[in-house]
């Protein structure tokens, strides 16, 4: 079964053809990373009109690219939610002429549902049940995958996700945006061990996570050191700083598992490309006995292929949709 799938939660256009679920055909993808750059942080607004630019035109590069044709296309996968809701809006209603026009299946997509399946593109292997670790921009949950349609959140951000505490932190220290890749390389410079920087604990929800509190005290540490004149080693700052976020999702990942019985973890979404928490994770897993899946750095990112991956299971559950479906800024996970 060809899937043609189409992402536009944020500033990445991705359209990708996906086989069965498993084989990605091809993968279209246009960042706006360098034009979001000029503002540090996503223009909702110009966010939108640039996917109106380039969706119709990464289509058929991903149809060429697949070496198919429009009439190859069984199904069309389209991420519903969540994310910035003009953006969500133009993949939606493309999706949907799309379908129409080929008079195919349309099937919604739940984006993070996406992010966890980028995994199966990678291992063949890979089946539920088992414990996903989703950290991103706009998200940042533990979820127990019962079913490849059947999940539910164990725990939480109360506040700010992962990847949004990272992109502040990083404009705070001069870097460019997105923050994610530049935090990381330069806390690779750096032991760390210098900042004490505050770790959350929601009373009552132990797997509960807050960034909030983390990402003012890195605010507020640099600009108490240019107020009065001294130094800033941003280098163990970064460091410290990425210790404090893989202080809180890795330990509560690894209770998750714990409590749910679960021997399978596999991480996914942009944070999951940051190289101390994958080495985190990799140590914590050791220790417990638990198998790890870290996706490849292509697949952690927004991009078309994984939203084909998950397409292709919601269809399998009956989960299709005709033309009234609509966008959504949020939308729970276990509403797919």
């Amino acid at each position: 079964m060809n899937i043609l799938a189409f992402e536009s939660s944020c500033d990445e256009t991705a359209v990708a053809v996906v086989r069965d679920g498993r084989t990605v055909l091809s993968d279209a993808i246009l960042s706006q990373a360098d034009m979001h750059a000029l503002y540090g942080g996503v223009v909702p607004e110009i966010a939108s009109r640039k996917h109106v630019e380039a969706i119709a035109g990464l289509t058929d590069q991903a149809l060429a690219d697949a070496g198919l044709t429009k009439s190859d296309v069984d199904a069309v996968a389209v991420t519903y939610a969540p994310g910035l809701i003009g953006a969500v809006l133009v993949g939606v209603s493309f999706a949907k002429s799309v379908a129409y026009a080929l008079d195919v299946p349309l099937i919604p997509v739940h984006h993070v549902r996406g992010h966890i399946a980028a995994n199966y593109l990678a291992f063949p292997e890979l089946e539920p049940p088992f414990l996903a670790l989703a950290i991103s921009g706009g998200n940042t949950l533990i979820v127990d995958v019962r079913d490849y349609t059947d999940m539910a959140i164990l725990g939480a951000t109360r506040d700010d996700a992962a990847g949004e505490c990272f992109d502040k932190a990083a404009r705070v220290l001069g870097l460019p945006y997105p923050g994610g890749k530049p935090m990381d390389v330069l806390a690779q410079q750096s032991p760390g061990g210098k900042y004490t920087l505050p770790r959350a604990h929601v009373e009552g929800a132990e797997l509960d996570m807050s960034f909030s509190g983390l990402k003012t005290a890195v605010v507020n540490l640099a600009h108490n050191a240019q107020q009065k004149g001294e130094p800033l080693d941003a280098a163990a700052l970064a460091r410290d700083f990425t210790q404090a976020v893989s202080d809180e999702l890795v330990p509560r990942a690894m209770e998750a598992a714990r409590r749910t019985g679960r021997r399978t973890i596999a991480a996914a979404g942009g944070v999951a490309a940051n190289s101390i928490i994958r080495g985190d994770l990799e140590r914590a897993c050791r220790q417990a006995g638990c198998r790890l899946y870290l996706p490849p750095l292509r697949l952690c990112g927004d991009n078309g292929a994984m939203i084909g991956a998950q397409g292709y299971y919601e269809y399998l559950a009956g989960h299709t949709a005709d033309l009234s479906l609509n966008a959504y800024a949020t939308r729970d996970l276990d509403r797919g």
